[in-house]
């Protein structure tokens, strides 16, 4: 008994060694602050001696674009109205580019995320395959596979939607493979014991669970992709954006187009953000009374 209680530590002890371990803590952290700031530092003196040195000349210049844009559309005020009708067609294209590379994404990613969940998928050897294989949709740029493709199929929407249905089924596949771990695997194993296949158990025993989660995600995906449509329009995958190059790329003359198509974009965004979050909310928590 008297070896024991003399082996054992003291509080005096742990005390010191928890001291010790926060104070390694903290300078293994400062060490890795010093290394990370030092890194910023070089590689911003690198990317500004690619850019010809010029980004503190630049810098003071900042707000000028914003202010000639801004100040041309207060003196072409009248023309607003025009210019939002003339522009919407294009923001229709938008969002059709932003819904259809959704629903895709999200049919292709809910196949992908039920064959690379254990327990659930339909060739369990293959798990590691169908999740790298998210991995590779999710790691590509949505512009990469945009500039692939419009060199392929030529200018337009077709590229555009293909490359975010790409991106948004490795996104998606992912979130609802999370989800499908979460699941119960009783309505799944009641459904193969009265000799159900694999598609109907999926379906019956797996969607009932995790659909208000499937759907949450994808209108949440849809947001997203709205602002990647206008941006790919910028490389000529055609919506709004391409509109927005092509005013911007003109110059003064048509930055009041400019500003309405930016207008006209920012009140799409907001009105879909404000729409999906409610209706998010009523799936995941319920109608509120």
């Amino acid at each position: 008994m008297t070896d024991a209680t003399a082996s054992a530590p003291t509080v005096a002890d742990i005390q010191a060694d928890y001291t010790a371990l926060i104070q390694r803590k903290r300078l293994y952290g400062g060490v890795l602050l010093a290394v990370f700031v030092a890194m910023m530092a070089a590689g911003f003196r690198v990317a500004d001696d690619r850019n010809a040195g010029s980004f503190w000349n630049g810098i003071t210049h900042v707000f000028d674009y914003p202010a000639e844009v801004l100040s041309e559309a207060v003196e072409k005020i009248s023309l607003l109205p025009e210019h939002l009708v003339h522009f919407f067609p294009a923001l229709v294209e938008t969002l059709n580019i932003a819904a259809a590379a959704t629903l895709i994404g999200a049919l292709f990613g809910t196949v992908l995320s039920l064959l690379a969940t254990r327990g659930l998928a339909r060739w369990p050897a293959l798990i590691p395959l169908f999740r790298r294989l998210l991995d590779i949709f999710r790691a590509i740029p949505e512009i990469v596979i945009a500039l692939v493709l419009i060199f392929l199929l030529g200018g337009g929407p077709v590229p555009a939607m293909i490359a975010i249905a790409i991106h948004t089924a490795g996104a998606l596949g992912k979130l609802f493979s999370e989800v499908n771990e979460n699941a119960s695997l009783k309505p799944v194993e009641g459904l193969a014991s009265v000799g159900a296949g694999w598609a109907q158990r999926m379906v019956l025993g797996v969607f009932p669970q995790v659909g208000p989660n499937y759907v949450s995600y994808a209108l949440l995906r849809f947001e997203i992709n709205i602002r990647a449509s206008a941006i790919l329009g910028f490389v000529g995958a055609g919506g709004i954006g391409y509109e927005l190059r092509n005013a911007m790329s003109w110059g003064q003359g048509r930055y009041d187009e400019a500003a309405a198509i930016f207008l006209l974009l920012f009140l799409t965004i907001v009105l879909v953000d404000q729409f999906s979050g409610k209706l998010r909310d009523r799936l995941t928590h319920g109608a509120k009374l």
